[in-house]
């Protein structure tokens, strides 16, 4: 099953949802049965007062550590009811059962799969349940003199221990991003500035990848234009390898940076950005391009590179007909640089599709990249105090210098952690 829209054919198991058969995604699975979901039955604890009754405010959430850091940080009463837990379970019982039977090829993967995503939240289902059920046999020893004091050691880091396996089991069921663990494209390109955001392009290039290389990540340029004075006019990097799209996804937007630019002789301090785009990496299967759609021309690359690029036509431009979507590359074999330009047609066009869909589930959905003006920022690098702010979760570090350099972890995990709050607050509604 797909989704036609223009030349673009988006596969239903990727976004649209619609895949009926057996091998039902185990990711979706665990989102239906989430829906509308209220609570996990913990009344002990809530007679016994052990529990707050506040609703889950996403404003509440510390934006300088992840959730799954601090699982004491949200309140857990919007959990799951015990019956759709159990639907949970009986549902991975039957995939481990005909997996064990033995199943054709495509349903062996399909099966493989849905198991896999499965089995960490029915891990973290019977965490939970032996927890609360350590609980009950702890409260029955305290009719026992003999066991009454081992009891009253344990009852305490048994409540403790169980409003963190809750919060540890609402993120097993968060919904994901299917494009999560894939590669990603990275594009950068200079806004309001001049010279000045050219160059803090490419301080931003440089500092993703450090980051790139710090997560033991690929980081290869595949298109990169560079400015008069040494930097960015437009970059377009692969990055390559675990969960890379997870991390990097939250750098999408506007970049502001603050300081005394080389440039200038008063010792002014100038304002600049720079635009970011983080984009999934496309698969085959995700989009179809009709080849009468698109338009490919050959020229001779520019830049550095001694007499081949002067003599040679290997750089490749293909056009997008219907979206008119211009992508070029300038490797040295036209034959690699028609694979690389039609992996960043497929990927863009990729993007286009999920923004559309996001769109039709979110009316306010803002635009990824806006138009480089500097009102629409992100994040502004002020370097005179060597301040970072990220405006979306008004977190503030105080290490630019760390930053610039690729120490990205801890503003990104923050980020992860405020997108966290947002779905759970949704989930608890």
């Amino acid at each position: 099953m797909g989704h036609k829209h223009t030349a673009i054919d988006l596969q239903a198991d990727h976004l649209s949802q619609l895949d009926t058969g057996a091998g039902f995604v185990g990711t979706i699975a665990i989102l239906n049965l989430a829906a509308g979901a209220n609570y996990i039955s913990h009344d002990r604890g809530r007679a016994q007062g052990k529990r707050k009754n506040n609703p889950f405010h996403a404003c509440e959430l510390s934006t300088r550590q992840a959730l799954d850091q601090s699982p004491r940080m949200i309140d857990t009463a919007g959990m799951i009811p015990e019956e759709r837990l159990e639907q949970i379970t009986q549902r991975f019982q039957y995939l481990e059962a005909a997996m064990a039977d033995g199943a054709s090829g495509g349903d062996i993967a399909a099966l493989a799969k849905e198991y896999s995503d499965l089995k960490p939240v029915v891990e973290q289902i019977e965490t939970w349940r032996q927890l609360v059920a350590d609980l009950a046999e702890a409260e029955a020893m305290l009719a026992d003199p003999d066991m009454k004091e081992l009891a009253e050691e344990e009852i305490p880091e048994l409540q403790a221990r169980i409003p963190e396996a809750e919060h540890a089991l609402q993120l097993a069921l968060l919904p994901r991003d299917k494009a999560d663990a894939r590669p990603a494209m990275l594009e950068i390109r200079p806004g309001t500035g001049g010279d000045e955001a050219a160059l803090f392009a490419g301080d931003l290039l440089r500092m993703y990848q450090r980051y790139s290389e710090a997560r033991g990540w690929k980081f290869e340029i595949i298109e990169e234009q560079s400015s008069d004075l040494g930097g960015i006019k437009e970059v377009v990097a692969h990055i390559k390898g675990d969960n890379v799209f997870a991390r990097m996804k939250y750098e999408s937007g506007v970049h502001r940076v603050q300081r005394v630019p080389e440039t200038e002789s008063g010792g002014r301090i100038h304002t600049s950005a720079a635009t970011v785009a983080v984009l999934p990496e496309a698969e085959d299967v995700d989009i179809h391009i009709e080849p009468n759609d698109i338009r490919i021309d050959t020229m001779r690359s520019s830049g550095a590179g001694g007499q081949h690029v002067n003599t040679t036509d290997s750089a490749v431009r293909i056009t997008h007909i219907p979206s008119g979507i211009v992508v070029t590359s300038s490797e040295k074999s036209q034959h690699r640089n028609r694979e690389i330009a039609m992996q960043v047609l497929k990927t863009r066009l990729y993007d286009m599709e999920r923004q559309r869909i996001d769109s039709e589930r979110s009316a306010d959905r803002a635009s990824q990249v806006g138009s480089g003006d500097r009102s629409e920022r992100i994040r502004t690098y002020n370097f005179p105090q060597g301040r970072m702010t990220d405006h979306r979760i008004n977190l503030t570090l105080y290490k630019l210098d760390q930053v610039m350099q690729g120490d990205l972890d801890e503003v990104i995990d923050a980020l992860t952690a405020d997108d966290q709050a947002r779905l759970l607050a949704e989930m608890s509604q």
